[in-house]
């Protein structure tokens, strides 16, 4: 065994594995459209049996450009997309904080010396 056949063999292991993870990709999509009718799914899986590879470039082909926004719902639902994850969460006011804390006082969640304990913290007094 020379090194040309182990640089072959890592090779096509590489080529193997990307496979691999194309083809997991495409079933987990599958299972994720829900707009796609159920014979219609058993049909890929079929072409993706007996002719994996075609099937797969078909696939990413006709069928990719909508394989992002099925990634994006499952990921976080139908809620909004966060755009920059960068970005410092806005912090609350001191007046907000205080009506957030009165209000959970109000509602029996915290007594009133937990009360004035966020209050102070609120105002900057630890």
């Amino acid at each position: 065994m020379n090194v040309w056949d182990v640089v072959g063999f890592l090779f096509w292991t590489w080529v193997f594995v990307c496979y691999l993870v194309i083809l997991f990709w495409v079933l987990s999509d599958l299972f994720r459209d829900h707009q796609l009718n159920g014979w219609f799914k058993a049909i890929w899986i079929i072409f993706l049996i007996f002719v994996p590879f075609i099937t797969a470039l078909v696939y990413l082909i006709a069928r990719g450009g909508s394989m992002g926004e099925r990634s994006g719902r499952a990921r976080y639902g139908d809620g909004v997309v966060p755009e920059d994850y960068s970005k410092p969460a806005p912090s609350n006011t001191p007046a907000s904080d205080i009506a957030q804390a009165k209000a959970l006082m109000d509602a029996g969640t915290i007594t009133p010396g937990e009360f004035d304990a966020l209050k102070a913290k609120a105002m900057g007094g630890y």
